[in-house]
């Protein structure tokens, strides 16, 4: 069609993205008749062999259509991570009996639009007809809902790639009665934003959480005429920013915040660090049993006897029982002048003999040893 538009070529683009968009439904619709018959006959999530034939088919097909077999390699991945994630969560609520459960309600630390609002709705919006996320001001409060059993969990920010462990995290995990049933990853993109799109040097006042001041230091200080001002969290500042309607004034936040308070978006991707991540954790008042067959992590709390050697004594423990630990942080353990408590992940699921039996030995050997819970990985990088 030599006299095609612009607007021509743009009304094709977009009904070929609704034909993908039906496609990846119809999908989907298949992969949830999967589970049906693989919890019924008890078979594994994953075929990691299936999974390889099936993507050297896709990068076969690549040439012949036209596309970078690398991209198209890495869209699949995502792809079948996303049916690995529902298969996981079908299995983990069928053996939970909550397979016909319609609604969940989860605390967080923010408002609507807040980064914490958005994983949560990522997590449990696919497993549940109706969720409802209720934000607070502090982490303490969202925990506190859990425990007084007016929500049902709670989902806290634990670690960022660009600014590190989140502390008051670490600390509730320890002071409470609560485990760690699963956990999630956002990728962070801290967006400036104010009421109307009006130039960046314009701007004289910035507000945002200290966590997302922090991850954006390297662009704010290309802003000297700017005063940066810490508030309660990214989606109140923008709130603020709205209602305020104060040309001169903008906030970071996300680009979800911007949405949903009718803010022009300034510059996106203000992070220091590019990939910027944030990983959360869904916490509650029991402990989740997993399958065997799922890939699990381990989070548990361990403070060592005062005495040469201890910690290394605790980490061989873990090495000569062929266990992986893929973190490790130290905390101040509080009431107890120049103690550590140390945070650790390690791979593998606590009912496991493995795992079990190098938990007996550590609760030995150790002061102090919580377990905050064995859970499923969060499958894929997004």
């Amino acid at each position: 069609m030599p006299n095609e538009t612009i607007d021509d070529i743009r009304r094709i683009i977009d009904e070929l993205d609704d034909t993908i968009v039906k496609a990846l439904g119809e999908r989907q619709k298949i992969v949830q008749k999967v589970i049906s018959g693989k919890l019924e006959r008890a078979d594994e999530i994953r075929d990691p062999e299936r999974e390889e034939k099936v993507l050297a088919k896709i990068r076969q097909k690549a040439p012949e259509a036209g596309v970078d077999p690398f991209f198209l390699e890495q869209l699949f991945r995502e792809i079948i991570q996303h049916s690995v994630r529902y298969q996981t969560h079908a299995l983990i609520d069928h053996q939970h009996d909550k397979t016909n459960t319609q609604a969940i309600r989860v605390s967080y630390q923010g408002t609507d639009g807040a980064f914490s609002h958005q994983a949560a709705m990522r997590h449990f919006k696919q497993r549940y007809t109706n969720v409802e996320c209720i934000g607070y001001t502090r982490f303490e409060e969202a925990v506190d809902a859990v425990e007084r059993k007016e929500v049902d969990v709670a989902i806290l920010p634990i670690e960022n790639t660009t600014a590190g462990s989140i502390n008051d995290t670490y600390d509730l995990l320890n002071e409470r009665n609560l485990f760690i049933t699963g956990e999630e990853v956002l990728h962070i993109n801290h967006c400036l934003m104010a009421p109307e799109n009006i130039h960046i040097s314009n701007i004289r006042r910035i507000l945002s959480h200290p966590q997302a001041i922090a991850q954006c230091s390297r662009f704010l200080s290309s802003l000297p005429r700017c005063h940066v001002e810490s508030y309660f969290d990214t989606a109140m500042a923008a709130r603020k920013v709205r209602d305020d309607a104060d040309l001169s004034q903008a906030a970071i936040a996300s680009s979800y915040a911007a949405e949903i308070y009718g803010l022009n978006i300034l510059k996106r991707d203000l992070a220091n660090q590019k990939e910027n991540f944030t990983r959360f954790v869904i916490v509650g008042p029991e402990a989740l049993h997993c399958d065997p067959q799922l890939n699990c992590k381990t989070s548990l709390i361990l403070a060592t006897v005062d005495e040469k050697g201890a910690l290394l004594n605790c980490l061989n423990i873990l090495g000569g029982n062929g266990i992986n630990m893929t973190k490790l942080e130290s905390r101040p353990r509080l009431g107890h002048p120049w103690q550590s408590l140390f945070y650790l992940d390690i791979e593998g699921n606590q009912h496991t003999p493995r795992i079990a039996d190098a938990l007996e030995k550590l609760i030995k050997k150790s002061q102090y040893l919580k377990i905050l819970g064995s859970y499923p990985v969060r499958e894929g990088k997004w």
